[in-house]
């Protein structure tokens, strides 16, 4: 039996979408219960994970934990407030959990982290890969690298199996911030100025993450391992724009303005975080996880961003 965590969230969706489909037994803890919940439905509801939450009788039968639920939204103010916020959850929570885990007889943990441990962007270097020294920038992912490190401590002294994934952006059908912005961008009729943006994003079409999750949980050599895993293709602004109008069956209607001019613009409009993200590098390789676990993702980008945009199309235009 698994128990998954935040199985109502984007990812949480898809995964226990794919358990089922795997005919894998799950127990789904969320926040709040629907209001047409099923007493005979695998949910259980967990007010808040911090590091008082109570486990005992959801962990019970439980041999992986597969622990999606983080804090990411984080507080106005002070860089130390906003690290005291999603610390409270995003470590707190995870070690308490864990702890409560081992002690319980669970098998394994699978820790969903985040590319931010690793830095923000890859700009003038090669690719993130697992062997790179740890540079989270923000408070998020400074959070998930503490996490990581009291797992990997608690893994030692307890025998808990311990498997972290650092996911890039994650996209797919019902994808909500920024992701589902740049789909209303690419759905306006406005023709954007990004024929010129080069730059190289790596992300992970989330059945391609599901998968590679699932897959983390019964195999012997993830065991004590860290992972990045993204598509097998990175794009460009201009590549992922054009992907996206292309799959809405609108034309490309892409037209050049010099990257420079992007971050010029996001400077004097106090918007740099938001334009690096836009024209800045991110690339992820993840061919250690590929060759040690013998694995591929099962989709490709294109595929991927079709599903996404159906969904969009189907949903969120509206």
């Amino acid at each position: 039996m698994y128990l998954v965590t935040g199985a109502n969230g984007f990812l949480g969706r898809h995964l226990t979408a794919g358990l089922l489909a795997a005919h894998i037994d799950f127990v789904g803890a969320i926040r709040v219960l629907p209001d047409d919940f099923d007493r005979d439905s695998n949910l259980v509801a967990v007010d808040r994970i911090d590091e008082n939450t109570n486990w005992s009788q959801i962990l019970l039968d439980i041999d992986v934990v597969i622990h999606l639920a983080a804090r990411t939204c984080v507080v106005r103010g002070s860089d130390a407030a906003a690290l005291r916020d999603v610390r409270c959850v995003n470590v707190e929570g995870t070690l308490n959990l864990a702890r409560q885990a081992a002690a319980a007889g669970v098998r394994r943990f699978v820790f969903v982290s985040s590319i931010k441990v690793n830095g923000e962007n890859t700009n003038g270097r090669p690719p993130f890969t697992e062997y790179d020294a740890p540079n989270p920038l923000d408070a998020y992912g400074i959070s998930k690298l503490e996490a990581e490190i009291g797992l990997r401590e608690l893994a030692t002294s307890t025998g808990l199996e311990v498997v972290i994934i650092r996911p890039p952006l994650v996209y797919g059908a019902g994808v909500r911030a920024n992701f589902l912005s740049l789909l209303k961008l690419a759905d306006s009729r406005i023709p954007l100025p990004f024929s010129l943006v080069s730059n190289v994003r790596s992300m992970i079409y989330v059945e391609n993450l599901v998968d590679f999750i699932i897959l983390c949980c019964t195999h012997p050599k993830a065991t004590s391992q860290t992972f990045l895993v993204a598509d097998q293709k990175s794009l460009s602004l201009a590549e992922l724009m054009t992907l996206i109008r292309t799959s809405m069956g609108r034309k490309t209607q892409l037209w050049p303005l010099p990257s420079f001019l992007f971050r010029l613009f996001g400077v004097i409009l106090g918007k740099s975080k938001i334009v690096d993200r836009l024209v800045g590098n991110l690339e992820v390789d993840s061919s250690y996880a590929m060759k040690l676990l013998n694995w591929s993702p099962p989709f490709s980008v294109e595929q991927g961003i079709k599903v996404t945009v159906d969904a969009f199309i189907q949903g969120d235009r509206r």
